[in-house]
């Protein structure tokens, strides 16, 4: 027996001959080929609103056109539409990981995070048959972020929607929320979007075209509302700094093969800076920080390496930091940034806490390595250190967060709770070229910098270094490949902003409200199977 019920007075003939009179663009609009397109379109467009492109309007506008894809979409659906997503976003995002490597890491890197994007849309299409299911559906957007800041292999933030709003209106809620709100504000604008255009074209009820506007307006006047967080004035006086770009002999893994070199020229251009300063031609800082790897040669073990560097800062005559890498007789290697006093010599360490897997260490290598050979060039894993690193440099307290730990939430804000009146970011992108990577970074940077209310000093081994303001403003920065100094007075600033005082309380927060979102959805699916 045939359970459709027509209205009264139309015939079965009726009803097929509108059927075949509905629009084809309706039935095209309906098919999956168009939706799968504009999923993995979608994906694009978000990679479109990423640096180097100040095109940070875009992100809304790829999460509305996702949104419409998911919507009303059963599970398997929605997983499938966020994977092709996930395709179209990271495959341009990450192709810098193929650098000197070749495409199986990279494609290898894409397709995992691609299939835990696509975990995350399907909890959003779930959620999107629920009232006001753009709040639940950012809710778990924000979820599947925090899923791939954490997990596998100790998580790979990249690509996080708050990274890519450093040009952006929302920017000061970074310092209300940290990146987790950001990121849902995005995402909250972006599905908020298109429900209130599905609501107009649909001609609603005065109350539920409200909600579906209030979804837009809210992270918009949220925005409006954080901005007197964000300020760059001095609260503890000011310092002069130096960052140092030595530059390498030549991109790519191999400029390892060279480390010498590479120690010297962060070396020269340091003793140029200290010959810049008693011409008169630049300031005299009253700290210096050089790169993540400016020093691959342990000076603990090796003499030459430690007159080299002890040299350099004696002729600038202030503290300078110093990354290197140490190799201590047993366990891991350490990526460690060292204090380097001009009377006193090495006096602090900071070992590097988040190590880059596949990069600085390799799990499991022995399968990996039937995939690429290319796991063979890190012969000895980095081990990880366990506390933050604040140095003291003359009166300034400087917190070190090495290169790819300035993706991770907890590792800068530990930082900055433990003291840091500025953060200092030591980097080394030589590895990958001149790719858009080290843009992808900076921005980072400049969300690090809004978010906890910091000057955030870039040194980078072979480009873009970069002084950036509490404000999240580029004031210096450099060129790539170029040997550089930086030379610039900085705020020191100690006000803790909300985001560095409630820490992860606001990532768990909407972690809640994904789960209550996805709990009322299974709750709304038992009482339907019971009633049918």
């Amino acid at each position: 027996m045939s359970s459709i019920t027509r209205e009264p007075g139309r015939t079965a003939e009726a009803e097929a001959g509108t059927e075949a009179a509905a629009s084809p663009w309706k039935r095209w609009a309906a098919s999956w080929p168009l939706r799968a397109a504009l999923a993995f379109g979608s994906g694009v467009l978000l990679y479109l609103s990423f640096p180097p492109r100040p095109l940070w309007w875009l992100a809304p506008l790829a999460l509305a056109l996702l949104g419409g894809c998911l919507h009303g979409r059963r599970a398997r659906a929605g997983f499938g539409l966020g994977f092709l997503h996930g395709l179209g976003f990271l495959l341009p995002l990450l192709v810098w990981t193929s650098e000197g490597v070749g495409p199986v890491p990279w494609i290898a890197l894409v397709t995992l995070e691609a299939l835990l994007i696509g975990l995350t849309c399907l909890g959003v299409a779930l959620v999107s048959r629920l009232p006001g299911w753009p709040l639940w559906g950012a809710a778990a957007w924000t979820a599947g972020e925090a899923l791939r800041a954490r997990a596998p292999f100790g998580g790979f933030p990249w690509g996080k929607l708050a990274f890519g709003q450093a040009d952006g209106f929302f920017l000061p809620l970074a310092a209300l929320g940290g990146t987790p709100l950001l990121s849902f504000a995005v995402a909250l604008c972006g599905f908020g979007l298109y429900e209130a255009l599905r609501i107009a074209r649909n001609h609603p009820r005065r109350t539920t075209a409200a909600l579906a506007a209030l979804t837009v307006a809210a992270p918009i006047g949220a925005a409006f509302a954080a901005r007197p967080l964000v300020s760059d004035a001095p609260e503890d006086g000011t310092a002069v700094a130096a960052v140092v770009q030595g530059n390498v002999p030549r991109s790519g893994f191999d400029f390892n093969a060279q480390r010498r070199q590479v120690l010297d020229n962060h070396a020269n251009r340091t003793l140029q800076l200290a010959a810049d300063v008693k011409a008169g031609r630049v300031p005299k800082p009253d700290f210096v920080v050089w790169p993540e790897n400016s020093s691959d040669i342990d000076p603990y073990t090796q003499p030459d390496a430690y007159d080299v560097i002890d040299r350099a800062v004696k002729a600038v005559g202030v503290p300078v930091a110093i990354g290197s890498v140490l190799a201590p007789e047993t366990g891991p290697l350490r990526n460690t940034m060292i204090l380097w006093d001009p009377v006193k010599g090495p006096t602090d360490t900071y070992d590097k806490r988040k190590i880059q897997p596949f990069g600085e260490r390799i799990p499991m290598r022995s399968f990996v390595r039937l995939f690429s050979s290319d796991v063979d060039r890190v012969r000895r894993d980095f081990g990880p250190g366990k506390e933050p690193g604040v140095f003291d440099m003359a009166g300034s307290r400087v917190g070190m967060v090495t290169c790819f730990e300035a993706a991770f939430d907890d590792a800068v804000r530990s930082t900055v709770q433990d003291g840091a009146q500025v953060i200092a970011v030591p980097s080394n992108n030589a590895t990958f070229g001149r790719s858009q990577m080290t843009y992808q970074q900076l921005a980072m940077d400049r969300v690090r910098a809004v978010e906890h209310s910091r000057t955030v000093l870039v040194p980078v081994t072979s480009g873009v270094s970069a002084v950036i303001r509490p404000d999240g403003k580029i004031v210096k920065q450099t060129e790539m490949f170029t040997a550089d100094a930086l030379v610039a007075e900085i705020p020191l600033r100690s006000t803790q902003t909300p985001a560095t005082r409630f820490g992860p309380l606001p990532e768990y927060a909407l972690l809640l409200v994904a789960a209550g979102g996805l709990g009322w959805t299974l709750v709304r699916r038992i009482r339907a199977r019971r009633a049918s």
